[in-house]
């Protein structure tokens, strides 16, 4: 089972949807006023959008709905997470993940398909890549600026928990950062959408090429 949390202004959360159903898996929706995830779930997903409508910080709010008890409960017992842009940003408001995500650079909303490279693939999400592998997919966010205090970063590189970096300068991000996990390697992150990198055309008519999510998005069950 998928879980798909679904905050008010979460508006990822059918890509997500529709992706693992067509890939055959067993996916379902969990409202934020849920008291707890269904009990057959293997992978649970915070999908990109505006939850609460960014109101304060993006995921400020969030992080105080009912299902965030659940979720920290899966985690602490080794539920694989993966957070997608707002759900990144849910995730570090939330202390679950190290760092905080800010406005870009440039003060303005970027969406483009950006080219990353792969920093370390000893872990559930990137083990379909060797490190070093340059992947495109989109990023739509205002607020994909990761920052993280030096003594933080010096210990997601000891760990190896920096996964996925921009290739180019893209929104003022720490070391160029697009995607972390946690130390016991159970919670992923990344702003990028790898849902929309999926080469479906009626989705991505102009992105034919562009399939390095499916991957990214499949090997996080494989192991589960």
């Amino acid at each position: 089972m998928v879980s798909v949390l679904h905050f008010p202004g979460t508006n990822c959360h059918d890509d997500v949807y529709h992706f693992y159903k067509s890939q055959g898996y067993e996916v379902s929706y969990v409202w934020h006023t849920e008291d707890s995830l269904p009990k057959d779930t293997r992978l649970a997903v915070l999908a990109g959008g505006f939850s609460y409508g960014d109101y304060l910080r993006c995921g400020a709010i969030a992080v105080h709905s009912r299902i965030m008890k659940a979720l920290r409960k899966y985690i602490d017992n080794g539920g694989i997470t993966l957070g997608i842009c707002n759900g990144f940003q849910i995730l570090c408001e939330a202390r679950i993940l190290p760092g905080i995500l800010m406005r870009n650079k440039n003060l303005k909303f970027i969406s483009t398909n950006a080219a990353l490279e792969v920093v370390d693939n000893d872990n559930r999400m990137l083990s379909c890549y060797e490190r070093g592998r340059k992947i495109h997919i989109p990023i739509a966010h205002g607020e994909g600026n990761y920052q993280i205090l030096p003594k933080d970063l010096e210990s997601l590189y000891e760990n190896n928990q920096v996964l996925l970096k921009y290739v180019d300068e893209v929104n003022g991000s720490t070391d160029r950062i697009a995607g972390i996990c946690n130390k016991d390697r159970n919670v992923y992150a990344l702003m990028p959408h790898p849902e929309r990198a999926v080469c479906e055309k009626i989705i991505s008519p102009n992105l034919k090429s562009n399939t390095d999510g499916i991957e990214i998005l499949k090997t996080l069950l494989k192991s589960v």
